[in-house]
Parts: structure tokens; sequence; C-alpha cells
């Protein structure tokens, strides 16, 4: 590995040989080429923190739902198990119903869901940190 690295070093050498030797008008070429690179990746950039903005934003809202959906559910859960109480004629509130398993289940994989959003923000927050290294490498 450190024979595939050195030989690397020496080809970024070579590269910069060549370009020093190079002729003013051909570094200014080179120049201008990756002036215009880098604001394509400052606009690609731009582009991603408005989307990983919106993404997060999304989330958040989505959150909140997902919050107050459960409190809803949990409450028309309690609601029918009273209900059903009524009907039976029991009075035991550890009877869980089909329906609030079923509310339950569905909470579950809305959480799923979101979860899997969050991975994908942090995965555009991450290649956007690693698209900004190499920008400001070049």
């Amino acid at each position: 590995e450190v024979q595939k690295l050195t030989q690397q070093l020496e080809e970024k050498n070579g590269e910069i040989q060549q370009m020093i030797n190079q002729p003013p008008y051909e570094k200014e070429r080179e120049i201008l080429r990756l002036q215009k690179t880098l604001a394509e990746r400052e606009r690609a950039q731009a582009t991603s923190d408005v989307l990983c903005r919106s993404l997060t934003d999304e989330t958040h809202q989505l959150q909140r739902k997902l919050a107050s959906t459960a409190e809803m559910c949990q409450h028309l859960a309690k609601c029918l198990e009273e209900k059903q109480r009524k009907e039976k004629g029991t009075s035991d509130d550890q009877i869980p119903t089909e329906r609030s398993n079923q509310v339950f289940l569905q909470l579950l994989c809305l959480l799923d869901n979101e979860t899997s959003l969050q991975a994908l923000i942090c995965n555009l927050q991450e290649e956007n940190r690693m698209l900004k290294q190499k920008v400001a490498h070049v």
C-alpha cells in the first residue's frame, strides 16, 4: 500500500511539474476549467443543502403528524375499550382489543418509515460533507 501511495504521489508530482512547465495560456485555461468545476460543485452543494433542509423540514412535520396521530389513536383505542367494557359489562382495564393492536402495528410501521428518512438525511449530509472536502481540496 505504501508503494501504491508512493506511486500516486509521484504521478501527482509529475502532473504538478507538467503544469509548471506549461505555457501561461494553458495554465490560465486549466485555472478557468477548475474554477468552472468549482462553481458547478458549489451549485450542486447549494441544491443539496436546499434539498436537505426540505427533507429535514418534512421529517419534522411528519414527526409532529405522527405524534398527533399516535395521541389520537391512543384516545380512540381507550374510547373503544371503554365502549366494549360497557357492552360486555366488564371493568378490567387491561383488556387489549384487536383494533388497538392493529393501530399500534401501523404506528410502528410509520416509525420505521421515519427512521429510514432520517437515515437518508444522514447519508445526504455525509455526501455533502465529502463534496465540500473535495471542493476544498481542488
